[in-house]
């Protein structure tokens, strides 16, 4: 089959097709101002360094930051949730997550753990899929210095109660991180109406943008150490690592072509938020209802579209989720088999042999895609993965 007829259900992976206007800006960044920002005075380094504060003062405005220079450049979210973990925690502190957090927290977390660095605490969501701020509540100790929580599990795709784990950490005293991998671009988001510490997201999801691209917005009472130190282009006539922010965190030549894709995304996203969001439901809402249609399907997550974003895993009977996945996949329909680097979740969900489906839709996707998909599953259903 050719592959511009597939049918993309993959976004939750890295959302495509991206907008034309992403495409042109990655070119116009490699050929009408391909320079080094920050580094010279000359022309084309000038117009380089003002696409890399656009981008800035646009993620800064959509995500509702206080000051856009408290948002941090990364390489993608697992750069950004490195950062925060890592340049917050100090020898014997304690944290709390939860088991519906990526790898891309509990790998950095386990290690600090086996290391003797830290300890962790992981809280179980409930019954429902849905994680209990009182619970964090409950695992806080005399050292516990950071709480992590996911705005949208990637497995299940539920929405948690971010805001009200964030202003409850902020009354103990606890600084809170707050994973956005799978909500940013697609929820409303206002960082200072959450009032979370540090807020952690990737570029290339649901803000449009190319891979190699994300970022951190770190709170004025926070204090971070850099993971890299090097040139930042800024008082360079020190040894020592600038404090401000945020060249303290911008060591090294930044992504222009990726982040001038970025801002590409983030102006394409702004005017279509609610708009997307509604699309999303809507579809959500018939993948939901036809997946409850077909005999042996196992659905997880919540079943109101409201309370999640546009990601539903499910299985088949006792068949490998991956078996599915190359089965849709020779049906020209590419969605993810496997444990989507949520080793907890399976945990939790009782799915670590069988791993999940998951489905994931984006700003492309239509009805016609749903009802492909759904057919799809229905034949799996009936004769097989062959």
């Amino acid at each position: 089959m050719n592959e511009e007829s597939m049918i993309y259900l993959d976004n939750a992976a890295t959302s495509h097709p991206k907008p034309d206007s992403v495409l042109q800006a990655v070119n116009q960044a490699l050929t009408e101002f391909n320079a080094n920002p920050g580094r010279s005075g000359h022309k084309r380094a000038l117009n380089a360094a003002r696409v890399v504060l656009e981008c800035r003062e646009a993620l800064g405005n959509f995500l509702g930051a206080e000051d856009p220079m408290r948002i941090i450049h990364c390489f993608n979210c697992t750069d950004a949730l490195n950062l925060a973990i890592k340049g917050c925690l100090r020898q014997g502190d304690h944290v709390i997550a939860s088991l519906l957090e990526h790898n891309s927290v509990l790998r950095v977390l386990s290690e600090l753990e086996a290391r003797g660095r830290i300890s962790l605490t992981l809280i179980a969501p409930e019954e429902n899929g849905i994680l209990n701020p009182e619970h964090y509540a409950a695992a806080i100790r005399p050292n516990t210095r950071l709480a992590v929580m996911t705005q949208a599990s990637n497995v299940l795709g539920t929405l948690q109660p971010v805001t009200n784990f964030c202003q409850l950490m902020r009354r103990q005293g606890i600084l809170s991180l707050v994973d956005g991998a799978q909500a940013a671009g697609i929820v409303q988001v206002n960082i200072q109406k959450m009032g979370c510490s540090l807020y952690a997201f990737p570029g290339h999801k649901g803000l449009m943008g190319p891979q190699g691209t994300g970022g951190l917005y770190v709170a004025p009472h926070v204090e971070l150490r850099p993971l890299r130190e090097g040139g930042t282009g800024s008082l360079s006539e020190s040894m020592r690592q600038p404090s401000e922010l945020p060249d303290r965190f911008e060591s090294g030549t930044v992504n222009l072509p990726g982040i001038a894709g970025l801002l590409a995304g983030v102006n394409w996203v702004m005017p279509r938020r609610a708009q997307l969001r509604d699309h999303e439901r809507m579809l959500t809402s018939a993948l939901l209802e036809g997946l409850a249609s077909i005999p042996g399907v196992s659905i997880y997550g919540e079943r109101n579209p409201a309370a999640r974003v546009g990601v539903v895993s499910f299985n088949l009977e006792d068949i490998q989720s991956g078996a599915v996945a190359d089965a849709l996949d020779r049906r020209n329909i590419a969605v993810r088999g496997g444990l989507h680097c949520a080793p907890g979740t399976h945990q939790f969900l009782g799915t670590t042999a069988q791993g999940a489906v998951r489905v994931s839709i984006g700003p492309s996707n239509n009805l016609s895609d749903i009802e492909a998909l759904l057919r799809s599953i229905r034949q799996i259903a009936q004769n097989g993965t062959t």
